[in-house]
């Protein structure tokens, strides 16, 4: 999707004084391979509201065939009409679902208008362009507890996780919040065992209790959260005391995206073509305006697809990917969210 904004400028300059890339370094690197696999134009074959606000479709190829295999945590990319790309969570394992991918699309009333074009345009029969599944959340299947906690929408990678070791016979546990049962989505029908699982309303002012889950769960144990960001600051305080290898999260907005912007000047490296970004738009955006060829996905610093090496400046880390210990260390940034802290970024592109 191409947001509206000002438009930024470009300079060239005939001498590079940046200092010359890294031998064989990429100038962005996607942290999970998939998203360069062909495309796919599948069918919805079926659509049905099953909470406020939230439209299951299942999609599949014309034929009925078998689509490319995934495993849980993934995602598709809808590729819709009028620009809009758009990532969503895969309900079920492959494994019980071979012919068919199954996602959840929540109205966001407030957003650009992709789940909007969604819940009016993919009518059953209709047909959508999607990238094969990718992966940014992956599950360690082999822990000695795997405990999930959800929010919202949040619940569709986590119940594909759940099913999975259920299936498998491994140990689990899953707490959903949403705002009411009408918001929440059923979990009906996926083989869920229903000790394991506990869900929290907020209209019956039931809380989950974060910091007791997270002591309490065996050694051995990994954590898994997908949410709102009031909900993940709250995980993430109460995993302080965990190792990180342990503690992992998926977002499905981005930390920093409404925070203050200033203009700022960007640099490429191999060309030495400058680049003055506006407040109001990425470096992603302006980048692509001025006809540099990008890789990207989410625009929300959630995925990983753009990220990009710093060869010289200071950035503003805003992206849900980088560990606290990559940010410090500045080698690299999200550049569809965060920006520079001051001063000229240069980036290996």
């Amino acid at each position: 999707m191409i947001d509206t904004a000002p438009s930024c400028t470009a300079a060239s300059i005939d001498t590079v004084n940046a200092a010359s890339p890294e031998s064989g370094t990429s100038s962005c690197t996607n942290r999970h391979q998939g998203s360069d696999s062909a495309s796919l134009d599948l069918v919805v074959r079926d659509r049905r509201l099953v909470a406020t606000d939230m439209l299951l479709l299942h999609l599949q190829l014309a034929d009925g065939g078998e689509l490319p295999a995934y495993e849980p945590g993934a995602h598709l990319t809808l590729h819709l009409k009028e620009g809009f790309e758009r990532r969503y969570s895969l309900l079920v394992p492959h494994e019980s679902s071979r012919t068919r991918y199954v996602i959840c699309v929540k109205l966001e009333a407030g957003g650009r208008g992709g789940s909007r074009h969604i819940h009016s345009n993919l009518l059953q029969g209709s047909s959508v362009r999607v990238s094969p599944p990718d992966n940014y959340f992956p599950l360690e299947e082999d822990a000695a507890l795997s405990v999930f906690i959800a929010g919202g929408i949040g619940i569709t990678p986590v119940l594909c996780m759940a099913a999975r070791l259920q299936a498998l016979g491994h140990p689990w546990e899953l707490h959903y919040a949403a705002r009411s049962h009408q918001y929440a989505l059923p979990l009906e029908g996926y083989g869920l065992a229903p000790e394991r699982v506990r869900q929290y309303f907020d209209d019956r002012a039931e809380k989950v209790g974060m910091e007791a889950i997270l002591t309490t769960a065996p050694q051995g144990s990994h954590f898994y959260c997908c949410g709102p960001q009031g909900m993940l600051d709250a995980y993430k305080r109460a995993a302080a005391h965990l190792p990180a290898s342990v503690v992992h999260f998926e977002s499905f907005g981005a930390a920093d995206m409404a925070a203050p912007s200033e203009s700022m000047t960007v640099k490429l490296a191999r060309d030495g073509r400058v680049f003055h970004v506006p407040a109001s738009q990425s470096i992603l955006d302006c980048l692509r305006a001025g006809g540099v060829e990008l890789p990207f996905s989410c625009r929300q610093g959630v995925c990983g697809a753009c990220e990009t090496r710093i060869v010289a400046g200071l950035p503003e880390h805003r992206d849900m990917v980088l560990s606290e210990a990559e940010r410090k260390a500045n080698r690299t940034m999200m550049i569809c969210c965060s920006r520079s802290q001051g001063g000229e970024l240069v980036l290996d592109l």
